[in-house]
């Protein structure tokens, strides 16, 4: 199917390319970018007229930019929004969160996951990183919701062999069932939880297979100040420098995607701009559980590749990478005390061209050749007005609410707030009801 989109105010966030177009147009041919352009002259009626499109979209009114990627989510957790607020994060894991997933199927997750895809596509969020249990159930819904999924199955050992023999089994499963599905919209990792749930031996053996089948890592490093003294007080060394001494960092082969870092010494910092690492930053989780200010401006100005995630919905109850964008800028200005620290256009470049690198590396900016994944944010609303600086908009004025039309893998799911994809009031519905159906056969344990 070719799309061609005229009259857009286009973000590109391609570093190298045109960088913004006033009144432009994009023309996606066999789910790819074949053409993008100034409009000024007409040339989208030029072209619809000697290619004959097969659909126009006039984008009048809205800003054209890349799909956001959300680099850290645990989808199927969508059931558990709201079920254990305002509690420390140790409480939460263990006395609500960890009893209420014993208790999980996999409908469960199918109709939570499906429920995270509905809201991803509703705020503007065409690819995520999932780390999650029963994956396959989280992969059918991807497949069926049409947006870019990274997958991987989150792997707990406790330094026990045998558990850790069946994780890895699930996780091999997961990439050999799952890599490549969807016409590539699905790919996959594999997930260690962390230095504190997962001994070193194990970490470095999840590397170690992730790299024999090609695929990513992606772990949870240096979230609370609980770890950051654990790892030092049991092993004499922080999360990263554990995890450095059996080479774990190292990306030559395949990328590594670490979440959180709030608790990142300098040294840390520069050991993953040396070794390429990629920071997954999820500044409202981090602050719900008080877990604390992750220094992204030093991460920044140290090399690193910083990027955006939400974390899943019973830390953070969204998964609208809107909110995080502003959040994640306004964080970094008080915790820095310098309203200069991380600008608007670091964060959506965060948002975007950052988080495309390492879950494909043909999204994340709109460019000839790239894939034809892309939103729509529709600025004919009272908060959109006036509009001087379009990166300034994205983060501290649009909502997630404002984005009118995705496109992904040139397939349009959503047309002027109209989810064409999915029953969205049957996959409300359904997931209401096994979120409750969890609660209370999590309650009567």
């Amino acid at each position: 199917m070719s799309i061609l989109i005229k009259n857009a105010y286009i973000a590109t966030m391609d570093k190298d390319g045109t960088g913004e177009i006033q009144n432009g147009f994009l023309l996606i041919e066999n789910n790819l970018i074949s053409q993008i352009g100034d409009n000024s002259n007409g040339t989208a009626d030029k072209i619809a007229a000697d290619k004959g499109i097969d659909k126009i979209i006039d984008a009048k009114g809205a800003i054209l930019m890349p799909g956001l990627s959300n680099t850290h989510t645990h989808l199927g957790m969508t059931l558990l929004r709201g079920y254990a607020d305002d509690m420390a994060l140790k409480d939460w894991l263990e006395a609500q969160i960890w009893p209420a997933e014993a208790n999980l199927t996999a409908e469960d997750v199918y109709w939570g996951s499906l429920l995270g895809c509905l809201e991803m596509i509703r705020s503007g969020t065409t690819a995520f990183c999932d780390m999650y249990f029963f994956m396959d159930e989280t992969a059918k819904a991807v497949e069926k919701a049409g947006i870019r999924g990274c997958l991987s199955y989150g792997m707990i050992e406790f330094g026990d062999v045998e558990k850790g023999n069946k994780e890895i089994a699930v996780n091999e499963k997961l990439v050999s069932d799952w890599q490549g599905k969807a016409n590539g919209r699905i790919t996959t990792m594999f997930g260690p939880h962390a230095p504190n749930t997962c001994s070193q031996a194990f970490i470095a053996r999840a590397k170690a297979a992730a790299e024999k089948a090609g695929v990513g890592v992606q772990i949870h490093v240096l979230e609370t100040e609980a770890e950051l003294n654990y790892m030092k007080e049991n092993f004499d060394m922080c999360s990263v420098h554990h995890l450095d001494a059996v080479d774990f960092w190292n990306t030559s082969k395949v990328p590594v995607i670490a979440a959180h870092c709030v608790w990142m010494s300098d040294g840390d910092i520069r050991l993953f701009a040396e070794k390429g690492v990629t920071v997954s930053h999820n500044p409202i989780s981090n602050m719900k559980l008080a877990s604390g200010i992750a220094p992204i401006q030093k991460m920044l100005d140290a090399g690193v590749s910083v990027t955006l995630g939400t974390d899943g919905c019973a830390s953070n109850n969204t998964l609208n990478m809107f909110e995080e964008m502003k959040t994640a800028a306004l964080l970094q200005k008080v915790g820095t005390m310098s309203p200069t620290a991380l600008p608007a256009k670091a964060v959506v470049e965060m948002a975007t061209i950052n988080g495309g690198r390492v879950i494909d590396k043909q999204t994340g900016a709109l460019k000839v050749g790239n894939k034809a994944d892309m939103i729509l944010v529709d600025t004919n609303k009272a908060n959109a007005a006036p509009i001087f600086d379009v990166y300034s908009h994205l983060v501290y004025a649009a909502a997630g609410s404002d984005v009118k039309t995705m496109i992904v893998d040139g397939k349009i799911l959503m047309e002027d707030y109209k989810i064409l994809v999915l029953d969205e009031k049957e996959v409300i519905e359904k997931a209401n009801e096994r979120a409750h159906s969890l609660a209370a056969r999590a309650q009567k344990c």
